[in-house]
């Protein structure tokens, strides 16, 4: 397909949700449904296709998001299922970025749960339209109607229901489609790939005119044709409702909501047929904005194979030890062999091989034209972020946004040889993971590595066995703090020595003072220019920068503070940037010192699912921990303990709530905010 007509038939979407909500499951279902593969993968068996690392098997869990294309209705989808697990968020993050549609899968039992909330709000942030999956109708306690309020309430969501569940449990039998008022019930011999339509059941017809009556009410509230028809009591045509249903849609005004059951094969094809009905297509999508590097102009890209390159990596995957890297392209065509422009680093890289990748397989393409994600290997320099354009036509589009990480470990090599290979391994995947960090503790020798909670690390440290064949032996996970002050103080420093055999002077004067918790290190000169000239203040707010990455308390980095320039001597002739820089270091040492310094730790949103008999034992443990309980809430049998407690206080907390509650209770966690508790020592 050339042109327009290939870029109206493409759909770049990603499936998101909640661990154990059932995403893999659905996803394998529509490679099977599409023809992409001709057996279906379970996830309880280890043979999910999209998920192939050895890990995401043994676990049963998605850990990489992985990527593939597959055919529905002559339209090509290029679909990313990504992680449900809060400590892989940027995986989301990253896929969401370079994505033009979702499908959120929630499960009818647990509904909107943590990472429900965070992923959503993560698509609301990037303005991806969204579509609905209410999966698990099968399941003990589904209960569809609760699930769309948490959607209203909890996401600020407008659900709009275009299926609905005929039954539930195990009652559930199939849905009924509300635009063309059919049941639709699916052949179990065939493993779902086939359905039927039928009347609706006379019992049934009263509940389906009724939803159908709000779903109409909803759409007149967002298209004039559609209230002019409803009003006017006309028949409405089922091309109408798609039409009014996409724009809704992909106007971010309603979410399109389809209920089945994804491991009992029923319910997938309709959300099939709304991703290719509802979703945007990347020319109906705004087109891409960046910013011209050598002018600083903002400059917008359509999606156009004539249009200059521009193209995003959003991701880094080692593969059998050479570097494969995943491309969005917005504008123009990447070629296999030609050379590119990495705008972020300056520097030529060639684009060895194009690939179309189905999870961990792929096949060899000669280009990759606007609107495709695809796989590109000899990409040398590039890392999750930075783009690719050509050097005469460069753009910078914007950079994904990463997380600090909130625990670290000592690993170190069980022999001394391994030493270098270790630092060499430690560094490939640091690639891969922006919220994995590698640092040398100066002070113990210790290689520290950083991430996201126990599991991601976890994770790292067994793929270094398995990978890189190299085994450590780790510490015990330490916190990683933060820095800040608590009281607004002002310190004067001169700076007057020999360095080198030149006279280096300089004195600075400056406020420092603490901003509100989460408002980030502010910068600003107030300084007369005859006391500060103006061709030190870059100088100046390196060394602020460089000095406010390790407080005097514990040598964390300092946050939540705002720093002003008030002050300073400056001596024609004798005053240097070094002077400068030097006076403005000790001024921040200084003022830290006399600003009542105290650590901040990470603290946790903690939800806990506990039956009626064990609430007692996990609020009392909660609590003994230093967390404080904001809320419980009835949920089925259950009730949801929601919970604020310092990460220290949580390690190994999975285990002891196991065996408190029989195995019984489940629990998620992720990171809050920071909070100073901790007084200096």
């Amino acid at each position: 397909m050339a042109g327009e007509n290939r870029l109206k038939k493409t759909r770049n979407f990603g499936v998101v949700a909640h661990i154990d909500a059932g995403k893999t499951t659905f996803s394998e279902r529509v490679l099977y449904y599409t023809g992409r593969t001709h057996k279906i993968g379970e996830v309880h068996d280890g043979t999910a296709v999209m998920d192939w690392m050895a890990e995401e098997q043994e676990r049963g869990i998605t850990i990489t998001s992985a990527a593939t294309t597959c055919q529905w209705q002559n339209h090509t989808l290029n679909i990313i299922d990504t992680p449900g697990h809060v400590d892989f968020t940027i995986e989301v993050e990253r896929s969401l970025r370079v994505l033009d549609g979702v499908i959120a899968v929630f499960c009818a039992v647990g509904g909107v749960e943590p990472q429900s909330e965070t992923v959503w709000h993560q698509a609301d942030r990037y303005r991806v339209p969204k579509i609905a999956f209410i999966n698990k109708m099968d399941r003990v306690g589904a209960d569809f109607a609760a699930v769309l309020e948490q959607m209203r309430t909890k996401l600020g969501a407008k659900p709009l229901p275009v299926t609905i569940p005929v039954g539930a449990e195990d009652s559930f039998a199939g849905v009924i489609d509300l635009m063309s008022m059919d049941l639709l019930v699916w052949e179990d011999e065939e493993l779902g790939a086939s359905y039927e339509r039928r009347p609706i059941p006379e019992e049934l017809a009263q509940a389906a005119a009724a939803q159908r009556e709000a779903m109409l009410e909803a759409l007149s509230e967002t298209d004039d044709h559609i209230m002019e028809l409803y009003l006017g009591e006309e028949e409405i045509p089922v091309k109408d409702l798609k039409l009014a249903i996409r724009n809704a849609c992909c106007g971010l005004k309603l979410v399109p909501v389809f209920a089945g059951s994804a491991l009992k094969n029923k319910g997938v094809q309709p959300v099939l047929d709304a991703v290719v009905e509802f979703l945007p297509s990347p020319l109906d999508v705004p087109a891409i904005e960046g910013v011209d590097p050598v002018s600083g102009e903002v400059e917008r890209r359509k999606a156009d194979n004539a249009a200059p390159l521009s193209a995003l990596a959003f991701k880094v995957q080692m593969d059998q030890g050479r570097k494969l890297v995943y491309v969005r392209v917005y504008s123009g065509t990447l070629k296999a062999g030609a050379e590119v422009y990495n705008v972020a680093k300056e520097k030529n890289e060639k684009v060895a091989r194009i690939l179309r990748m189905h999870a961990n397989k792929r096949e060899r393409l000669d280009q990759a034209q606007a609107g495709e994600i695809v796989g590109v290997m000899g990409l040398k320099n590039t890392s999750t972020g930075d783009t690719l354009a050509t050097r005469d036509r460069p753009i910078m589009l914007e950079p994904i946004d990463t997380y600090e990480p909130v625990i670290s470990v000592a690993v170190e090599p069980k022999t001394v040889g391994d030493q270098d290979k270790l630092s060499l391994s430690l560094d490939k995947l640091a690639d891969e993971d922006p919220t994995f960090r590698v640092r040398l503790d100066e002070d113990t020798g210790q290689t520290i590595i950083s991430g996201m909670g126990e599991l991601h690390l976890e994770v790292l440290v067994h793929r270094l066995a398995r990978e890189f064949n190299l085994n450590v032996n780790v510490g015990r996970p330490q916190v990683v703090y933060r820095e800040t002050v608590t009281a607004e103080v002002s310190a004067t420093m001169g700076f007057d020595r020999d360095l080198g055999g030149e006279r280096q002077m300089g004195e600075v004067t400056l406020r420092l003072k603490p901003n509100p918790r989460g408002g980030g290190n502010t910068f600003h000169i107030e300084a007369p220019p005859e006391q500060v000239p103006p061709e030190y203040h870059p100088v100046l707010q390196t060394a602020v920068e460089e000095s406010l990455t390790s407080g005097v308390v514990m040598g964390y980095p300092v946050v939540d503070v705002a720093v002003v320039i008030s002050g300073g001597k400056f001596s024609p002739g004798l005053s240097t940037e070094l002077g400068f820089r030097l006076a403005a270091s000790l001024a921040i040492k200084k003022a830290q010192e006399d600003g009542a310094p105290v650590l901040l730790e990470p603290i946790m949103q903690v939800e806990v699912i506990v039956p009626e008999e064990f609430m007692g034992e996990v609020i009392g443990d909660l609590n003994a921990r230093g967390g404080s309980v904001e809320s419980v809430e009835p949920k089925g049998g259950t009730n949801v303990v929601r919970a604020l407690v310092p990460l220290k206080a949580m390690f190994g907390y999975s285990t002891d709530l196991r065996s408190a509650t029989q195995g019984r209770a489940i629990f998620t966690m992720q990171f809050s905010h920071y909070d100073g508790k901790t007084e200096r020592r």
